[in-house]
């Protein structure tokens, strides 16, 4: 048995622990930039925090998905104002826009000297620059990932920057930042995390360190994500919840993921489909078609008995079998409202080339078994 486990350089979680910000960016550097989401608001006391600590604090938006024009713009605005330090408070998009920066800022260069696929693929030699990741939403466990996506909108492909360096030097995770999260986005990012939850567990590349994470994480996430999407104020539900988007962040970035993010990568780079919300289209689909496919080529297998323990933990129920976690698994996408991929402009037309580009994502080797092109066209069509 060999396996490799990293992530943040320190994590703090709890209610409250946002004010640790201020003190531990005043001992990284005295000029930060602030990476902000859609909506700046949830960020206002750490700038606030901050400047009282005596750290000079500059803004800077992602209003959506990052893209590699973007990162450029951060970069530059990162040295004009001569920071040192890199916050990002918001979602996934936030975050890895501030890992992107903050390897840029270390590295020098373009994103496209670096990153897979459409770049060169340089290696990232220096550590990033200082870097503090809070989450606001729990969903894609971006503060303690290696990795930073970014779309490419003329390439029509999102594609990473990658290295053991971008991992954050401190990740706050404070379950009260996500409290005001609507019950659409509540239920988006929530099956992302569920999903990173489950995908790393089946994985060809499951550790024992990632299995612990992810069972706790799903055993958390199981009947919290109803409830906090029913109720946003119910503070153990969004304890939970983050707990479990933190899980799926560790597990998945020592793990690897599978089907579902093996599509979501082409869906998400081809068209404007939220990430979180094409993860929770595809999720039932992709499982019922992975464990169809290992009952008929491999029934001895270590996956089959993984999903079979992802259903027991999922109903609850002792004797599951794996479709009846499936089962529960569509139930739960029902009550929390999932859009089917048509919903996002998603067509019969689009599956050959969605279904070519899957077939070549990273993400699909850590998928439990080699899925053919019919399968992986089945799981698509039954997503929209």
């Amino acid at each position: 048995m060999r396996f490799e486990f990293a992530s943040a350089g320190r994590i703090v979680f709890g209610p409250g622990s946002v004010r640790e910000i201020a003190p531990a960016a005043r001992e990284m550097g005295r000029r930060v930039l602030l990476v902000t989401g859609g909506s700046s608001e949830r960020a206002a006391g750490v700038a606030r925090e901050l400047e009282a600590a005596g750290v000079s604090c500059t803004g800077f938006r992602v209003a959506g998905e990052p893209t590699v024009e973007l990162i450029r713009q951060g970069t530059a605005r990162a040295h004009e104002e001569r920071c040192d330090v890199l916050i990002a408070a918001g979602g996934g998009s936030a975050i890895d826009a501030g890992k992107a920066i903050a390897a840029l800022l270390a590295n020098g260069g373009d994103p496209l000297d670096y990153l897979e696929v459409i770049g060169a693929g340089r290696p990232l030699v220096r550590a990033s620059a200082p870097f503090i990741a809070v989450p606001t939403t729990a969903g894609t466990g971006s503060e303690v990932t290696r990795n930073a996506v970014l779309a490419s909108p003329e390439h029509r492909v999102k594609a990473s920057l990658r290295s053991a360096g971008m991992l954050p030097r401190l990740a706050v995770v404070d379950p009260e930042l996500t409290f005001d999260l609507p019950p659409a986005l509540t239920a988006s990012t929530g099956l992302d995390a569920l999903t990173q939850l489950i995908e790393p567990f089946v994985s060809v590349r499951a550790n024992p360190m990632t299995d612990a994470v992810c069972l706790e994480g799903m055993q958390r996430a199981r009947g919290a994500l109803a409830r906090a999407y029913r109720n946003g104020k119910d503070s153990e539900a969004r304890t939970d919840m983050s707990l479990a988007s933190l899980f799926g962040g560790i597990a998945l970035a020592n793990a690897g993921l599978g089907a579902v993010h093996g599509f979501a990568a082409p869906v998400g780079g081809m068209f404007d489909a939220p990430h979180g919300a094409v993860c929770a289209a595809l999720l039932p689909h992709a499982m019922r078609v992975n464990i169809r496919a290992l009952r008929a080529r491999a029934p001895e297998s270590e996956a089959l008995r993984r999903y079979e323990t992802v259903a027991r933990v999922l109903t609850g129920d002792a004797a599951a079998s794996p479709e009846d976690g499936v089962a529960s698994l569509e139930r739960l996408c029902q009550e929390l409202a999932v859009s089917p991929l048509r919903t996002y402009g998603i067509g019969d037309r689009d599956v050959p080339e969605l279904v070519q580009k899957a077939a070549k994502a990273s993400s699909m080797k850590g998928n439990p078994i080699t899925l053919s092109g019919d399968e992986l066209t089945e799981l698509l069509v039954r997503a929209l």
